[in-house]
């Protein structure tokens, strides 16, 4: 299925377009609520509702993720045409290190039920983290992770067609392309870090948590090339996800008092993600036409 995802690439143009990446982009939104109709009827409403608020989280912090790539793709100067390429094993590897957290994730909160306070922390820090923190100029070439990497591998200085390595002189060389393709991947397991507890307020069947992780990150690629020049739209959506993030935490740390119902949780969550971006868009708005 994850394949599929490679109509968004033309081909023969080498470009990707933006009416393509829409489509494929309503195309797994569709397929998730499909998925969302056989859980309804198999698993019951209770399930159903659990898979559907944990898809809107992780679709929400897969957002977020998304302007972090795109600020990848900026820095290390990535071709077009050898984005859809990195975008690919980047999703495949979220998807096997996500499968790997979320069932180490509820097997602790099963034997340990403490970590749940600590989760619901984690959490509430993270949101308001969100908030408190300035932006600040990307510089990843004096990364850790980007330095470790260069240490361990020969990089080429320059892009090698769309090769992740090669062999020149008898030697073995990894491309940028190859770095590009680790530091998204070092970058979905941060996010991976956030989210994963997350979902794991709303649900701790390893089932629903995985593919609502699963179905929302399939769609990640077509997502990243129908936003991909708009992000100025989503200026507020952090703070959207901020305050998401801590009632999310807050209603870990209080589940053993209260139990808040997913309902509410849902509801909370989609209005909080529309006052967010209708308060962008707006406020876009309403600078550009000061500019005019």
């Amino acid at each position: 299925m994850l394949i599929l995802d490679l109509g968004v690439f033309n081909r023969k143009s080498k470009q990707i377009t933006v009416k393509a990446a829409l489509g494929w982009t309503a195309f797994w939104v569709f397929l998730a609520f499909l998925f969302n109709v056989f859980v309804y009827f198999h698993l019951g409403e209770q399930k159903a509702f659990e898979y559907f608020t944990g898809y809107i989280i992780e679709k929400s912090l897969s957002v977020d993720n998304i302007f972090v790539i795109i600020l990848i793709f900026s820095y290390f100067k990535v071709p077009a045409e050898y984005q859809h390429k990195v975008l690919f094993w980047g999703i495949l590897g979220a998807l096997v290190m996500r499968i790997i957290f979320i069932l180490a994730g509820v097997e602790l909160i099963h034997n340990f039920h403490f970590l749940i306070y600590v989760f619901g922390g984690f959490l509430i820090f993270t949101g308001i983290r969100f908030l408190t923190q300035k932006e600040a100029p990307v510089n990843l070439d004096s990364n850790p992770f980007v330095k470790f990497l260069r240490k361990i591998f020969p990089i080429t200085p320059d892009f090698r067609a769309d090769n992740f390595f090669i062999r020149e002189n008898g030697k073995l060389w990894a491309t940028p392309l190859f770095l590009v393709v680790m530091v998204i991947e070092g970058t979905d397991l941060v996010f991976a870090v956030d989210s994963i507890p997350a979902i794991l307020a709303i649900s701790d069947d390893s089932f629903i948590v995985y593919t609502s992780n699963v179905f929302a990150i399939l769609g990640l690629r077509s997502l990243y090339f129908a936003l991909a020049g708009i992000e100025k739209y989503f200026t507020y959506l952090k703070y959207g996800l901020a305050a998401i993030l801590i009632f999310i935490g807050v209603k870990m740390c209080i589940a053993d008092l209260y139990k808040i119902p997913v309902e509410i949780s849902l509801a909370f969550i989609v209005l909080t993600l529309s006052v967010a971006v209708l308060a962008s868009m707006v406020i876009q708005a309403t600078q550009n036409s000061d500019k005019k």
